[in-house]
């Protein structure tokens, strides 16, 4: 994916520095990075429109058929199991990974832009749930509450936060030169560990299914334009090198 990324920003770089090679040749980066913006904006603004159809027969119906199989397997056990896995997708569990993979980043690998790089994304995920929760003011489901929630349903805050910070972390992990005996069962723990953090909401009561899928649409979305731009930094960083 990363070399995929890589060889669509050289055409883009190409295509653009063609019709302004005349002027300052940062122009095309920039010009890159206002279309990763506008991607951005062009993004939210269509998850908005669609989120319109949530009051929806279909959906609602998608939402309580999805919601009472999972409560049937209501049980003592489960209940521990995904309220762990729920505070795990909370502020302390992701300081907690946070603190590991940046120690692993900079004293293994050298490498203390992923840390960065991952603050970043978290940030982005975290700010832009606000505004759509507030944009789109969906109440939580009119259930038995397992946990104490006082913040809007949609997107899920959890889901889309678990996508953004576990589904960069597995992407940066996807590209890290390591024994494939290690890297995949840490790639497949960030991916139990994204659809256990979207269940447990469900499971506990305070979000729709609806919710879930929305956050997880939006953490990918992040994911994607974050490496997207990431990349982009970094050719631009070796193409300005004398």
């Amino acid at each position: 994916m990363q070399n995929a990324i890589k060889i669509i920003i050289n055409k883009l770089k190409q295509l653009v520095s063609k019709l302004f090679k005349r002027h300052d040749p940062q122009i095309p980066y920039i010009i890159i990075a206002i279309i990763a913006i506008l991607i951005v904006i062009v993004g939210i603004y269509s998850f908005v429109e669609l989120t319109k159809n949530l009051k929806s027969t279909t959906l609602a119906q998608f939402d309580t058929t999805v919601t009472e199989y999972i409560l049937t397997h209501r049980n003592p056990t489960l209940t521990n199991y995904f309220i762990f896995i729920t505070d795990i997708g909370d502020v302390y569990g992701y300081l907690f990974v946070f603190t590991l993979c940046s120690l692993a980043f900079i004293l293994i690998l050298k490498k203390w832009q992923y840390a960065v790089q991952l603050i970043i994304v978290i940030i982005l995920a975290l700010s832009s749930n606000i505004i759509l929760k507030k944009i789109i003011n969906r109440s939580r489901p009119e259930l038995e509450h397992l946990v104490t929630i006082e913040s809007l349903s949609y997107p899920s805050g959890h889901a889309m936060t678990a996508m953004a910070f576990y589904g960069f972390l597995i992407y940066l992990f996807y590209h890290f030169k390591m024994n494939l005996i290690l890297k995949l069962p840490i790639i497949l723990i960030f991916m139990f560990l994204i659809a256990s953090i979207g269940i447990s909401r469900i499971y506990l009561g305070v979000h729709f299914p609806s919710d879930i899928i929305g956050g997880f649409i939006a953490g990918i979305i992040w994911v994607v334009l974050c490496a997207l731009i990431f990349n982009l930094f970094e050719i631009y960083k070796k193409s300005s090198k004398p």
